[in-house]
């Protein structure tokens, strides 16, 4: 089994910066895919960022250029780092992996941080 636990939301003022961290643990063999998604209130939960074992990573339309997503794959932890953030990008951001233990290939979820931007 393996857990995700998020990390490093918050409350930031517009044009503010945060960096979310998603630690992964448990039975790992490895981490194929990892991606950071968002669910605003009363909205749909939405891709934000992927970054394969590779490193490629991909960005929906509405942070590129302002968030960049990373891995440290020895330790098994990814991250997002928000800038220039703006109101809209208020939500709880969930990390999810794709990850293989002894046993199983599974998709996992953490709990989820908030993020409120605001002035």
């Amino acid at each position: 089994q393996v857990q995700l636990v998020e990390s490093g939301g918050g409350s930031v003022q517009p044009g503010g910066s945060l960096r979310l961290s998603c630690a992964a643990s448990g039975s790992i063999v490895s981490i194929y895919v990892m991606c950071w998604y968002r669910q605003a209130p009363g909205k749909q939960r939405e891709l934000v960022a992927t970054i394969t074992s590779d490193g490629s990573t991909n960005y929906a339309d509405s942070v590129k250029g302002r968030f960049t997503v990373s891995r440290d794959n020895a330790n098994n932890t990814g991250y997002l780092q928000m800038n220039l953030l703006k109101p809209e990008d208020t939500a709880v951001y969930y990390c999810y992996a794709n990850a293989q233990s002894p046993y199983y290939r599974l998709n996992y979820w953490g709990q989820g941080t908030q993020v409120t931007v605001s002035s």
